[in-house]
């Protein structure tokens, strides 16, 4: 296993950081590009996300944290004062989801999952260097979700506002969304967050919001019948129930798991645990039999998506790590090996860096989705490299 550990490092640092290092970083205009495609050409003038810049943030602060290499904290430095100078609303709080190439804002709605990332990257390189500023920060848009985007006659988290906080008719993170006021998606990305910001900042009340949102997850977002994490819902928390996301599902495995252990109540990890293996197990319904997991299915149609995005095989990889780790399950190491060997033959560029986006089915690259975008970001592939590491 410390071989494995080493080859999580090369590629870490060889394959994934250097390339964000050489080919993302905006020296002329700040920050990182927006956009560069999946066939390697670099759209300079496309608009930036916050999404993107905060995982950024978050990965080379992670990095930092871990192997204390100077180049990765002069990036995350980077990342963090261009979050904070041209992302955060400055007036009402929180921050836009996008700007233009020159960090004028474009769109200034309030995503909650876009905050909550901000959240992440913040909180991340305050527990790696100390740094006062990125915590306070984090402290003051954790209150900015609390206060605005918190449900509390329905008990949750709106999907998104306006830049001054009121209602908004189209809450899609995406357009391949559908538009409920209720996301499975942003409440794991808050729960995510709120639990890295729990390791540096240990506040009575962020403790209870990170039990309140498990209790949300077990009690409104796990479909009791299937396992799987039901994804949109209304604000009284109904469903249509059609959509499976296996990597979601074993994303939320680990990450809810890991809530819990950073809580260090045994009580909790005690009702907590057996829900983990139950998710884990619906989302194996996507697993095939070289190792990868498929997109998603449509329960109505039976239809499936079944390229193998990059994101996916990440989680797979490491929610399965994680119950070989936490639960002593041989099998599930051996799927997380599979997976990695999958991995390496058909999703990672060798030869420019990065990862390509997905495999199609049929055995073909999907060069047409991005290398770096707003949703294409150092995030999974160096979270689960860095996983990888530290578990071992």
């Amino acid at each position: 296993m410390n071989g494995f550990k080493q080859i999580m490092q090369e590629v870490l640092e060889h394959n994934i950081l250097q390339y964000w290092l050489d080919k993302a970083v905006d020296q002329e205009r700040g920050g990182f590009y927006g956009r560069i495609d999946g066939h390697d050409v670099l759209h300079a003038d496309a608009d930036k996300g916050a999404v993107l810049h905060a995982r950024i943030l978050w990965a080379f602060s992670a990095a930092y944290r871990v192997l204390q290499k100077p180049e990765y904290l002069k990036a995350a430095m980077h990342a963090k004062d261009y979050l904070l100078e041209h992302f955060v609303d400055k007036e009402y709080g929180g921050v836009y989801w996008c700007v233009d190439c020159n960090g004028e804002p474009v769109d200034t709605k309030k995503q909650t999952y876009a905050i909550g990332f901000a959240i992440y990257g913040l909180s991340e390189y305050a527990r790696a260097t100390g740094d006062r500023q990125a915590l306070d920060m984090a402290i003051l848009l954790y209150h900015d979700i609390e206060n605005h985007a918190f449900d509390s006659k329905n008990n949750g988290y709106i999907e998104a506002l306006t830049r001054e906080w009121e209602p908004i008719a189209d809450m899609r993170l995406s357009d391949k969304d559908e538009n409920g006021s209720r996301t499975m998606n942003t409440h794991l990305h808050i729960i995510e967050p709120y639990t890295n910001l729990y390791r540096v900042w240990k506040d009575a009340g962020l403790e209870q919001r990170i039990r309140n949102l498990l209790t949300i997850f077990t009690g409104r977002i796990l479909n009791h019948k299937t396992w799987h994490l039901d994804l949109f819902f209304n604000d009284e928390w109904e469903s249509e129930r059609n959509i499976q996301s296996f990597g979601h599902d074993i994303e939320a495995s680990w990450l809810l798991h890991e809530s819990a252990l950073v809580l260090g109540d045994k009580a909790l990890l005690r009702t907590i645990g057996p829900l983990v293996r139950r998710i884990a197990d619906a989302a194996d319904e996507g697993l095939q039999a070289d190792g990868s997991m498929l997109y998603e299915r449509w329960l109505d149609s039976g239809r499936e998506d079944r390229q193998r995005q990059w994101w996916v095989q990440c989680e797979n990889i490491v929610g399965h790590v994680n119950l070989y780790q936490h639960f002593g399950d041989e099998e599930a190491l051996g799927v997380a090996v599979r997976c990695w060997a999958y991995v390496q033959k058909n999703l990672i560029d060798w030869k420019i860096g990065e990862w390509h986006w997905a495999m199609l089915d049929d055995g073909t690259l999907n060069l047409e989705d991005d290398k770096i975008g707003l949703w294409k970001c150092p995030y999974h592939n160096s979270r689960m490299c860095l996983e990888l590491m530290e578990r071992m």
